[in-house]
């Protein structure tokens, strides 16, 4: 037996009151079942100025349940989500499930080929969208395809209030060949009835880009959903009927589990708002008082930079969570300085249902005293992590190989793609294609990714080293690093950086301060300011696109 099996670490939960065996297999619609049978008259979601409860979300989603079924939709058919962070999201989703469906959740940034993709990988039955998504290009991409229910739905409906900062031009409109979402909500009828789900049936299909760039489809099952979720708020410390936000959006698994499933599995209130504008989120705070919150570093950064933000405007949380994107020391420092709060890390990919380590709720991450590091926690209950060579062999502790993750989050693969799964899950181990190292307590640090290794006349440069260094600049607000072409030494160091507001950057000053922190082939030989970095959707900075402007 290896050290990792001996999980050493699982003694470290006892100190932070965490009953390592309390968390069985759940799933997603029995928990939500039960919550709103225990609490139907609690705000489970806050949109702006309207509230629906436990029993409101539930009638409506067996209306719309009840309008697939009687439309021809299957146990097993999948059903497209592509909204943005609105209660029409929760309510198609748990629709779907009533009427024993697969949710294929989709970033309503998608365009046309990206969509065309996903309902025939898919084999997509049911589409559900915004009405200015359905007339801009979905009508076109539905008709050319197998799709037979469509539903569209408008962000200015369940609120008063239309704040343009988040919903900015958005009209209702007629949707001509498709049919009004909460129409068919409110014709609630007889209770749908009860799909048999096992724990090991396809609750999501999450679309994730692998090496070759094209989408496939990772398959997250009710076990794995349930699992997470009852997990995720006990490890941190979340109680019965908490307040949370939806910082990440709900058609990312950190939003899907973090969020939306840790609420209904706390009987507790998700508070919504559209999508994310720092303005509309610190109002919301202050509005609704939510008690959690996780999101990406950037999301954070985004609102310290906010010129109203205050301290006043966290007043009211517990517990601040980070995941989707690497998280500076610097940033977790200066955030605890300006509003009181320490940001707890996580780690997590869409093949892991969401966060599979996370720092526990009463502790600290350590920080790596060599790279400076930020540990991204201990693996959650259940969950074995082990760093491995590229033979595929444990490496010892301290020493950095690929993370590769197994348990009861884990898919079991990709949507009709054994290929892709028998090299990417071989045996059900996940390999996730990132470099990290564990320490004799069990904490992970994550190096960086194995594709982006910077190889610097034979040296290893590891770009989180050096994007944690310019983070601790006064004026860098955001940082990426990647490597360029480099005649002398084949690859080198280059930054890209934007600054605080207020503040000014001169490259040169930027790369002879990273000189006189970093070994003389880790600082970057060029730097280049640029007003914003490019981001995924769910915050994370996107290097392919910086190493593609060279």
């Amino acid at each position: 037996m290896s050290w990792y099996d001996e999980k050493p670490w699982l003694a470290r939960y006892g100190e932070y009151g965490i009953d390592s065996q309390a968390v069985g297999t759940v799933r997603p619609l029995e928990t939500f079942r039960r919550t709103a049978d225990r609490v139907p008259e609690v705000t489970a979601i806050a949109y702006f100025d309207s509230e629906l409860s436990y029993r409101q979300v539930d009638e409506l989603s067996d209306g719309i349940a009840n309008h697939l079924l009687s439309s021809g939709f299957r146990s097993g058919d999948r059903l497209v989500i592509l909204l943005q962070n609105i209660p029409q999201f929760v309510l198609a989703l748990l629709g779907a499930w009533k009427a024993g469906g697969i949710v294929v959740p989709v970033n309503p940034m998608y365009r046309g080929a990206e969509l065309t993709h996903v309902l025939s990988d898919a084999g997509v039955a049911a589409v559900v969208c915004s009405q200015t998504a359905w007339n801009a290009y979905v009508s076109d991409v539905v008709a050319a395809s197998d799709v037979r229910i469509s539903l569209t739905t408008s962000e200015l409906d369940l609120q008063t209030r239309d704040d343009t900062r988040a919903l900015g031009k958005v009209q209702r409109e007629e949707t001509p060949g498709a049919q009004d979402l909460l129409d068919v909500a409110r014709a609630a009828g007889a209770k749908p009835p009860e799909p048999a789900f096992t724990a090991e049936d396809v609750a999501l299909i999450s679309y994730t880009s692998g090496t070759s760039g094209t989408p496939k489809g990772a398959t997250n099952t009710h076990g794995n959903i349930g699992i997470n979720a009852a997990t995720l708020t006990k490890f941190s410390g979340l109680g019965e009927g908490s307040v949370l936000f939806g910082l990440a959006p709900l058609f990312h698994i950190t939003g899907m589990v973090c969020e939306l499933a840790s609420a209904i599995d706390i009987g507790g209130t998700l508070v919504l708002a559209y999508r994310f504008e720092s303005g509309v989120v610190l109002d919301a705070f202050l509005e609704h008082h939510p008690v959690y919150t996780v999101g990406p570093s950037t999301a954070y950064m985004a609102l310290m930079s906010h010129p109203d933000v205050s301290r006043e405007h966290f007043a009211s949380f517990q517990h601040v969570y980070s995941g989707g994107a690497a998280l500076p020391p610097a940033v977790v420092d200066t955030f605890e300085e300006r509003f009181g709060h320490y940001i707890h890390n996580g780690y997590g990919l869409t093949e892991t249902t969401a966060g599979c380590v996370v720092v526990p709720g009463p502790a600290r991450a350590p920080i790596d005293p060599a790279s400076g590091t930020i540990s991204i926690g201990l693996p959650v209950p259940g969950t074995i992590v082990r760093i491995l060579g590229e033979d595929g062999t444990e490496l010892p502790l301290g020493e950095p190989g690929e993370i590769a993750v197994e348990g009861p989050m884990v898919v079991p693969g990709y949507w009709n793609r054994p290929a892709e799964t028998a090299a990417a899950l071989p045996g059900g181990r996940l390999l996730t294609g990132d470099i990290g190292f564990m320490d004799t307590d069990g904490w992970l640090y994550v190096v960086d990714r194995k594709k982006d290794m910077i190889n610097a006349s034979g040296f290893k440069v590891w770009p989180r080293e050096v994007e944690d260094v310019l983070y601790t600049h006064p004026s860098v607000r955001e940082a990426a690093v990647v490597g360029v072409p480099d005649a002398y030494r084949g690859e080198t160091v280059k930054a890209y950086v934007s600054v605080r507001p207020g503040s000014s950057a001169d490259p040169a000053d930027i790369v002879a301060y990273c000189r006189e922190r970093l070994a003389a082939y880790k600082y970057p030989r060029e730097v280049e300011v640029l007003t914003e970095l490019p981001k995924t959707v769910s915050g994370k900075i996107l290097r392919r696109e910086l190493r593609d402007r060279g």
